[in-house]
């Protein structure tokens, strides 16, 4: 069974291993549970304790956010973990006059499923900042 938390004061980097799967400079256990725990908001699926996927958002808490990672470990793909994070995430911003994210072109109809637009946005990605 899959139950979903807001709560991640309990979480360790051993908790969090199995992410990221075929990045090609995935943050750390520190970096990850670092960015979770300084989240503005944290949604955690979780299977008999285990953490099967995650999804954060930061913000200013006052009119915009921004989702930068959905994940699911690999073995609980493909059972509605993602789709249900996203929508749990997206609640947890419904005061939010907008809520962003970007991904790549071939994930955009399964966001445009979820009820998401696609928008024009620009970015930068320093890799070499990652898994330190």
């Amino acid at each position: 069974m899959i139950t979903y938390d807001t709560d991640v004061s309990d979480l360790t980097e051993n908790d969090l291993a199995g992410f990221f799967v075929g990045w090609p400079a995935p943050p750390s256990p520190a970096q990850h549970l670092a960015v979770l725990r300084g989240s503005y908001r944290v949604v955690v699926a979780r299977s008999d304790g285990a953490v099967a996927g995650f999804v954060n958002m930061i913000s200013d808490g006052v009119l915009t956010g921004f989702v930068p990672w959905l994940e699911v470990r690999p073995e609980f793909q493909g059972r509605g973990i993602g789709s249900e994070l996203v929508r749990r995430i997206l609640a947890e911003g419904a005061h939010l006059y907008s809520v962003d994210l970007t991904c790549d072109d071939e994930l955009r109809p399964y966001y445009e499923r979820l009820g998401l637009a696609a928008l024009t946005g620009m970015g930068v990605r320093r890799r070499g900042v990652l898994g330190g």
